[in-house]
């Protein structure tokens, strides 16, 4: 997980499995972290220090806590830079008294770019080959290494977007099975009948040229759904394919339902299957000039969950 704070919602939850934070806690939320049992990343000196700071303060000794190294092997996002900095880096960690459980790094072009991928992963391999004792675990492969390089698997693998059932490209995993796990619904709040000439929503950008019912539905960008699908976007409503109309703002979209009879509380997918036709992530992302994850991770806390299975 990326934040202290995902960790903290989990554990209290009253889930107990182990959780790796992905970067190193952000300075003051290391006691917290620790409270909670979250595995830290290290990859400064400075976040050595206050981890050891904060494991004092609250009395927990150093040898009961595991830590996982992040190497930088290209991605160059956070970690040990360059690789050959990570065996005298492990060696500090554990004179610091800590248990160095894990290593691992992140694939920059994993989905794409085999001449890359490999070359990090050789990096890697070079670097944990350094180490005067390989750690228990080791780990690089995010959902496309996952599936495209079974070399990268090594100790565990990190999955993030195919967990949601979603190819982390076209085309990629497209043999697996991947079932989305995830839909969104909603439901028609307003219906009124307008003539042609009639524009609608923000800087009335969508104009009628004939006679239409638009339909609104309570979803908008604070939800998480893109302005950048404004006039360009569908949901579903009646199993139909049902066009945004104007510009997508902040609570709620209108839809272009023609001449076709809709009413309030009508069901609406905005992401899932009804009838014969299916919404996906993937083509939300296109229409946006985005990507499937970033859809999905963008859906706002205020829309409701609800947990099937």
């Amino acid at each position: 997980m990326a934040l202290v704070e995902e960790g903290i919602a989990v554990r209290a939850a009253g889930i107990d499995a182990p959780l790796l934070v992905l970067s190193e806690f952000p300075r003051g939320a290391e006691a917290d972290a620790l409270a909670r049992a979250l595995i830290p990343t290290l990859c400064t000196p400075e976040g050595l220090a206050a981890l050891g700071d904060a494991a004092d303060a609250i009395g927990q000794g150093r040898d009961e806590i595991a830590v996982h190294v992040k190497v930088d092997t290209g991605m160059h996002r956070i970690g040990v830079w360059p690789p050959e900095d990570l065996a005298p880096f492990v060696r500090s960690v554990r004179a610091a008294g800590f248990v160095v459980e894990g290593v691992w790094t992140h694939l920059a072009c994993a989905e794409d770019d085999d001449v890359t991928t490999k070359e990090q992963l050789q990096r890697f391999e070079g670097a944990v080959a350094s180490l005067d004792e390989r750690p228990p675990l080791l780990h690089a492969a995010n959902s496309a290494a996952t599936i495209l390089y079974p070399d990268s698997h090594l100790d565990l693998v990190r999955p993030g977007i195919a967990i949601y059932g979603i190819e982390p490209a076209p085309g990629i995993g497209a043999d697996l099975g991947l079932r989305p796990a995830l839909s969104w619904h909603s439901a028609v709040s307003m219906v009124k009948r307008l003539p042609a000439g009639e524009a609608v929503s923000y800087g009335h950008l969508y104009r009628l040229d004939r006679d239409a019912t638009i339909a609104t539905v309570p979803v908008g960008y604070e939800d998480g759904f893109p302005r950048a699908l404004s006039s360009v976007g569908q949901v579903l409503v009646g199993g139909v394919r049902r066009h945004v109309a104007g510009t997508v703002t902040m609570d709620q979209i209108l839809l272009d339902c023609g001449d076709d009879p809709v009413r309030p509380g009508d069901p609406v997918v905005v992401i899932g299957r009804q009838g014969d036709e299916e919404i996906t992530a993937a083509e939300l992302a296109e229409h946006a000039g985005s990507i499937a994850y970033e859809i999905v991770t963008a859906i706002s806390e205020r829309v409701p969950r609800e947990y099937v299975g």
